[in-house]
């Protein structure tokens, strides 16, 4: 398949609001491409390299080629080139990246260009989701899109079933099975304002959970056999032997299991997401990362136990089998609320959410009691709850859409003030602006620009935006150290002026 086409697609999809239009954009084109193409094609449009960090940013992508005229750059040249990219190491990285950049660049039209620097540079944003590929992948192949979503759900890929449906057919779901040792994506929540609130949209039986800022991981065991995989479905098995040591001494056998990977202080207190991401993440020695910070695992839920699905089981059932697997110190902390309309059950929940967070936890989890574990999905019946952070700060750049955003500044550069007046960057966030905010924050920053470069508008500090975070994190690429977890617009401030937004101290004591 022609990139061209997918391009063509792809502005198509971001220029329409309608999910059906969109569907059926998309079921055209998996319906003409070739099924081995079929997984890139979607990878593509949901902005994914499957190559992942391939080592191309701005100061390769910016030197101009001049574009090809007529498209004959295919699918499958991009890929090929991404991967050659991928593979470069050594001296002269950078030049040969540079070279092979160029030549692919030489290939593709203008149109083509723009979508490939989009796509590296992590840009694409054109609303083609998974959930709206699987309906397409679903009309495409002739298939009911539950169907599609639950062999996706057990399989753990949604390129993988595309490519086997469209060249066999909707017979071709049957293979898909939940089996211990194939990891499937997992659940995910929606969010609600507290746990009030949560109760309330339930409106049945549930239970409070602590919710752990840690690695999510999926624990299989299969006789001696142990993998463990992350939310991403990456096998880091041989990085966590305590997890491994763990399960091992587990009573049952061919189980999955669901929870978290945290570490404690001294004190008992959780240690801060990125210590644990950096001992899971180092490929040093394991037993002396270990030494140094010994990681733990805390189990909430089971997706098979003895071989057989727990998946569809009510959450109350699967909690009995986990319970049976899983001693109670590795089992995540839990307060039931078995009649949501008491007053005094619903306090009592506010209260574990107030130690939770006394505690040094980032929050709840609301979980109804009576429903299934729906893997790959955001369900309705898990809401979590998290206290709410802001900060006002000051817009200091902003960068060009793409897509649906093509002509308007979103991307959002944020600054703190600093002591001397100047302003310290803390990151960038595109997040929860609605139409008529983007609209209003591309005038209101023409009017303060004082440079542009075609992909990015600095303009004089001036403008302040409040923005909500779930909290500050170490980071090197900003010059303060730090960065903001998670952050949204909620609020544009014209009424309060830059000398009055947040210091980099409130962002620093933040932390807590």
């Amino acid at each position: 398949m022609l990139l061209a086409r997918l391009v063509d697609v792809s502005r198509e999809v971001a220029a329409t609001s309608a999910r059906s239009r969109k569907i059926a954009a998309l079921a055209g084109l998996f319906a003409d491409a070739q099924p081995d193409d079929v997984a890139l094609v979607i990878s593509y449009l949901a902005g994914r390299v499957p190559q992942g960090r391939i080592g191309v940013g701005w100061s390769v992508l910016k030197e101009a080629v001049p574009p090809a005229a007529v498209p004959s750059l295919s699918v499958a040249d991009a890929d090929a080139a991404f991967t050659r990219l991928a593979e470069i190491t050594g001296s002269g990285s950078q030049a040969e990246r540079k070279r092979l950049v160029r030549e692919l660049m030489a290939r593709a039209t203008a149109e083509e260009q723009e979508f490939v620097m989009r796509l590296l540079m992590g840009e694409v944003r054109q609303g083609a989701l998974d959930a709206i590929a699987l309906e397409g992948v679903a009309q495409a192949a002739g298939a009911p899109a539950a169907d599609v979503r639950r062999a996706v759900m057990l399989d753990g890929s949604l390129p993988r079933v595309a490519r086997d449906l469209l060249a066999e057919g909707p017979a071709a779901l049957e293979r898909f099975q939940l089996r211990v040792g194939s990891p499937v994506l997992p659940m995910l929540a929606h969010t609600a304002k507290s746990v009030t609130e949560a109760v309330g949209a339930l409106g049945t039986a549930c239970v409070v959970e602590e919710k752990l800022d840690g690695i999510r991981v999926q624990v299989h065991r299969s006789g001696e056999d142990i993998r463990i995989y992350t939310r991403s479905l990456d096998d880091i098995t041989d990085r966590l032997p305590e997890v491994t040591d763990a399960a091992r001494q587990m009573t049952g056998d061919r189980f999955i299991l669901d929870g978290e990977v945290i570490a404690l202080d001294a004190t008992g207190r959780p240690v801060p997401f990125q210590d644990i991401a950096s001992r899971v993440g180092s490929r040093v020695d394991v037993n002396a990362a270990r030494a140094v910070l010994p990681l733990s695992a805390v189990f909430f839920d089971v997706l098979a136990a003895d071989g057989a699905p727990t998946l569809d089981l009510p959450g109350s059932e699967r909690h009995t089998v986990l319970a049976r697997l899983v001693p109670e110190p590795m089992r995540v902390r839990r307060a039931v609320v078995e009649d949501p309309a008491s007053s005094q059950q619903v306090a009592a929940a506010e209260e574990f959410f107030s130690e939770t967070l006394r505690r040094g936890h980032e929050g709840v989890l609301v979980k109804a009691l009576d429903a299934p574990y729906v893997a790959g999905r955001r369900g309705r019946s898990w809401l979590k709850v998290k206290p709410v952070h802001t900060l006002d700060l000051v817009v200091l750049a902003a960068e060009w859409g793409h897509g649906r955003r093509t002509g308007l500044l979103s991307n959002l550069h944020l600054g703190a003030r600093a002591a001397d007046g100047t302003y310290v960057m803390l990151g960038k966030t595109f997040k929860g602006l609605t139409d008529e905010m983007l609209r209003w924050q591309t005038q209101r920053l023409r009017e303060l620009a004082v440079n542009d470069d075609g992909f990015t508008v600095t303009v004089r500090p001036e403008l302040v935006v409040e923005i909500a975070f779930d909290g500050v994190q170490r980071s090197p690429r900003y010059p303060a150290g730090v960065t903001l977890r998670f952050a949204r617009v909620l609020r544009h401030r014209p009424d309060k002026p830059a000398q009055q937004a947040d210091t980099i101290e409130q962002v620093l004591d933040s932390r807590g």
